[in-house]
């Protein structure tokens, strides 16, 4: 095998590693290039070229989040992951780990941990890496890589809940959430949403978004249910889809370019929160973008038509 052929093959695991690393869809397809670089660039053929890239791309991820996390801090508004619509990685032994890795709460949750512990605890408990592979990934010792992980481990537990929600009674609920959405059914949307839903925006400051958020079943159900028939009315359409390993959708205006992505975020059997994300940076890779602007100016129009 050549190693182009070798490289292709693990493209989809250095991609996925490197995301739940970086949170960006972009950066981690620009450190897989990266990696192939230097593996291209490498005189001699490694022992194990999956220990080799594995490693590769991990410290290329550590130093762009590193860089991340400075330009985060000026971030206007919410910031969330770019939004992942299909994964390119599978493992049926750890299709657990690997779903619950990705989804927006893990990831915001792994916001929390410094570069190091993240990339640790991707390795260890996402991927199940050896501390030995993991130690040479991330230049420390197994020990230091071992304490790491608990540290991680610990944080990432502290903020999950208890019990996660049943796949297909996830599904279904977020099925009836959508019908409820496309009815303009206030009622029905609030069954649905928890007493302290969550409505939030990712919009980087360069497109429309509800403010801070919007905040509690009766309020959130009453907006969606008014917004959505008007969104329809202009051409838009809502497109379940799972995003992140979630239940949720892509938002398209009549071109069929994209809007915004949605996620629901669902324990208890209720949506706890809606995640949306409009920042149109964080959208091309899904595809062509949509003017968010042009879209409210045209939906107010016929609202005001029609008043």
């Amino acid at each position: 095998m050549s190693r182009v052929e070798e490289f292709e093959a693990l493209r989809p695991l250095l991609f996925a590693i490197s995301y739940r690393i970086l949170g960006s869809v972009g950066d981690a397809e620009d450190a897989v290039q990266e990696t192939w670089l230097r593996y291209d660039g490498s005189p001699t053929l490694p022992t194990s070229t999956k220990a080799f890239l594995s490693a590769a791309v991990t410290r290329i991820s550590i130093d762009v989040l590193r860089s991340a996390r400075v330009r985060r801090e000026t971030y206007v508004g919410q910031w969330f992951p770019e939004p992942l619509v299909s994964d390119p990685y599978s493992d049926p032994a750890r299709a657990a780990e690997l779903a619950d890795s990705v989804s927006m709460a893990a990831l915001l949750l792994l916001e929390r941990l410094s570069p190091l512990e993240r990339a640790v605890f991707v390795l260890r408990e996402v991927f199940g890496f050896g501390f030995p592979e993991i130690a040479s990934a991330v230049g420390r010792s197994e020990a230091a890589c071992r304490q790491l992980a608990v540290r991680a481990r610990r944080h990432m537990d502290e903020g999950r809940p208890r019990f996660a929600a049943d796949r297909r009674e996830r599904n279904a609920l977020a099925g009836r959430f959508f019908d409820a959405l496309r009815e303009g059914d206030v009622e029905g949307l609030r069954e649905l949403l928890a007493a302290d839903v969550q409505l939030v925006a990712d919009s980087g400051g360069k497109a429309p978004q509800w403010g801070r958020g919007i905040f509690g079943a009766q309020n959130v159900a009453r907006v969606l249910a008014s917004a959505l028939p008007w969104f329809a009315r202009i051409g838009g359409t809502v497109e379940p889809h799972e995003v992140n390993g979630q239940p949720g959708a892509i938002f398209r205006d009549r071109d069929g370019k994209v809007l915004n992505t949605w996620t629901l975020d669902i324990l208890g059997g209720r949506i706890q929160a809606i995640r949306t994300v409009i920042n149109p940076d964080k959208l091309g890779h899904v595809g062509p973008v949509a003017d968010a602007w042009a879209v409210i100016r045209e939906a107010n129009q016929v609202r005001r038509s029609a008043d």
